[in-house]
């Protein structure tokens, strides 16, 4: 197989140093690349010829091309050459920027000539020329071949070539043994800047790693943030401390959770509280493409070795790209499944300790999640950790209103809120408290649809109308006496059905208040997804986050998810079932769900429901009640006993037509008490119709 090379930009024949010359001496004569450097009639590469000093006979018209004296000429040359060998070096910046990698990871001498020589042979255009000339290598082609020029020994060379060789193992050269290639080609280097970095200047070991593994930036939270893991943070935090001591190998944490829970920011704010150094290993080059899942796996080898004698962690972002990069369709096995066996030996052997972080679990071989000593689920933060989060970060550019209104979104990660935070403060003085507000919300906005999220409420959408009273139910229990039964308990699990409107989800919404629990409120849409098992992860979602946050979940629509599984048709009807139930038995918190469809729920499920409450259409004292709240509110007199009169007279009126009326009050305004019971009339006359059967005069509302 031809090995396809980049070739960067390489100094001028002049500038290539007298080592260079020797080894293309050596590939020319010895090795005979001269058969295809050297033909009848000219060179192949006038500017190699120029490189061993036969530039006399390149577009010479007063010297006529000789191939035989040229060959000649080229073996007097390369004699000359082997007689001052001995007092031939490497440039003294590739010299000594290798020998404190010797150092560092323990490379041999014929390591580092066999670095040396990948580190030029990748700098040098005119040393990549004259290997060319020996055609394609097999790898043990290479190893034979670099002994030659290297004047090694072959078996010492493919000691240092093999694939526990120090080289190897510390990422920073390995061969390609895919095939055959040419010699650069099949000489892989840590990164495609690396041998420009150890050429350049004499480097810190560290800074011959940039563009695959760098310091990692200053932590912008600290534990105190990640409360809701306190947990798992009482375990991790001295297990990390314990293994920073030198005391123990093969520490592996994997954190896992959706984009924007925070895990890079833990893994920075660990490494702050424990007083080391954290490395991050590179997902992109320097020029922004993606790095693949070999070449971070080889940046994770050199960062094991270079800094296994620092105070140091390293951290693995995005292992998606080693762990779960294959195609299942195609069988094609991921980068981590074709290194299991080296790959399983880092995970119990590597000397610094390493975070590894994922979005998603799922598609990650079992035999690599057994070898992490802890697996840690980074949740959403609950929204009083969001809260603080926005204090910290806002506080002086926005008001409470609006931190509560921006702590609502899950999908804000503290990232986006700190650049948004500094672009506004860069340009404070161009706005009031509100025009600050604004600014932040709208770029905040941008942010979260330009990742495909919904953007922020502008109203908070569990706020409950100023008229709302629970004893205004009509529940076939007493609301108000139930709640104060839950607030001794702070456990139950609640069902209530009856027709749209009656108030079923705004009781949910008053209880969460009246207990002073945060409210976790899912729709059906929330919770259904198109995606065979997603809408019980979904489910299972709601739960965790309820019971993370010590919140009131309540589900609306409830029977989406609880039909009688005897009457399923698909399988994943009766699997979503199944998980609802499970999930609702082991709930320990204030589950209230609501439904507009009581028959043909699931019996498992209504078994399940602590208590089941009925909610009816308004009964004509509590409609009177609710009608004298709303008119003041409207700005509206109090009704005449002929407005009451009809009003009492609606059979099916329920809380949602009161507050589906009073919303239409805010762009047509009702004039009198008598257009606003005109309203509600035409609202349940509209039920009447819908409800009404065909070919049968149904009865007024």
């Amino acid at each position: 197989m031809t090995v396809r090379r980049r070739k960067p930009r390489y100094p001028t024949p002049q500038e290539s140093p007298a080592i260079a010359e020797l080894w293309l001496l050596r590939m020319l004569v010895p090795l005979d690349g001269q058969k295809d450097l050297i033909s009848r009639n000219n060179f192949s590469n006038d500017t190699l010829a120029h490189a061993v000093g036969l530039g006399d006979w390149v577009d010479n018209d007063e010297r006529e091309f000789d191939a035989s004296a040229i060959r000649l000429e080229l073996r007097e040359r390369h004699r000359a050459a082997e007689a001052r060998a001995s007092a031939i070096t490497t440039p003294p910046t590739l010299r000594a920027n290798v020998g404190r990698l010797a150092t560092l990871v323990g490379m041999s001498d014929t390591d580092c000539r066999i670095l040396e020589f990948a580190a030029m042979i990748h700098h040098d255009r005119v040393l990549d020329d004259g290997a060319d000339t020996l055609g394609q290598l097999s790898s043990l082609k290479v190893m034979d071949t670099l002994a030659s020029l290297l004047d090694l020994e072959p078996a010492d060379v493919r000691h240092a070539l093999s694939p526990h060789g120090v080289l190897a193992r510390s990422g920073l050269l390995a061969v390609d043994r895919s095939g055959i290639g040419v010699l650069r080609g099949k000489l892989d280097l840590l990164s495609d800047k690396f041998a420009d970095h150890i050429l350049a200047s004499d480097a810190d070991p560290l800074s011959l790693l940039r563009d695959t593994v760098s310091p990692s930036a200053p932590a912008r939270l600290a534990l105190d943030d990640y409360a809701h893991i306190d947990t798992a943070l009482a375990i991790l935090r001295p297990y990390l401390q314990h293994a920073l001591s030198g005391s123990k190998l093969g520490v592996n944490i994997f954190l896992h959770g959706a984009p924007g829970t925070g895990k890079s920011e833990l893994a920075r704010a660990l490494a702050a509280a424990l007083g080391c150094e954290l490395f991050e290993v590179a997902s992109e080059d320097s020029d922004g493409d993606p790095v693949i899942g070999e070449r971070r796996l080889r940046a994770y080898r050199a960062a094991q070795c270079f800094f296994s004698q620092r105070n140091a962690m390293i951290l693995f972002d995005e292992v998606e790209d080693v762990f779960n990069d294959g195609d299942n369709m195609f069988g094609r096995k991921s980068t981590a499944q074709r290194r299991k066996a080296w790959l399983n030996r880092t995970l119990e052997q590597n000397t610094v300790p390493t975070l590894w972080l994922s979005n998603s679990i799922s598609g990650i071989d079992a035999a690599f999640m057994r070898r992490f000593d802890m697996v840690i689920e980074m949740p959403v933060p609950p929204r009083r950790q969001r809260e603080r989060i926005l204090r910290d970060a806002c506080a002086d550019l926005v008001d409470a209103g609006t931190i509560q209104r921006i702590a609502e979104s899950e999908a804000l990660s503290p990232a986006v809120v700190n650049r948004v935070a500094a672009v506004v403060r860069t340009i404070r003085d161009q706005f009031d408290q509100a025009g600050a507000a604004r600014a932040m919300e709208w770029l905040i906005d941008q942010s979260l649809e330009a990742q495909g999220h919904a953007p922020l409420r502008q109203r908070d959408a569990t706020r409950l109308p100023a008229e709302y009273d629970a004893a205004l139910l009509n529940a076939d229990a007493d609301m108000a006496a139930l709640a104060e039964g839950l607030a001794r308990t702070r456990s139950g699990r609640l069902c209530l059905y009856g027709p749209p409107g009656t108030g079923k989800t705004a009781y949910g919404r008053w209880l969460a208040e009246r207990l002073g629990m945060p409210l976790v409120l899912c729709s059906a849409s929330d919770l259904m997804s198109k995606w065979v098992g997603e809408s019980e992860k979904n489910i299972a979602n709601a739960f965790r986050r309820a019971e993370r946050e010590n919140a009131l979940l309540l589900i609306d629509e409830v029977d989406s998810f609880l039909q009688d599984r005897s009457n399923a048709r698909q399988p994943w009807e009766v699997t979503m079932v199944n998980e609802m139930l499970t999930r609702m038995e082991a709930f320990s918190g204030v589950f209230v769900a609501s439904t507009n469809l009581m028959d043909g729920l699931d019996p498992a499920a209504l078994r399940r429901f602590d208590l089941k409450i009925r909610f009816g259409f308004l009964l004509p004292d509590q409609a009177q009640a609710l009608f004298g709240r709303y008119c003041p509110n409207l700005g509206l007199p109090a009704p005449a006993p002929e407005q009451l009169a009809r009003l009492r007279r609606l059979s099916a009126l329920t809380p949602g037509d009161f507050a589906a009326v009073a919303r239409q009050h805010r762009f047509r305004p009702f004039m009198s008490c008598a257009s606003f019971v005109s309203a509600l009339e035409q609202e349940c006359s509209i039920k009447a119709k819908k409800a009404r059967p065909i070919g049968f005069l149904a009865a007024s509302c």
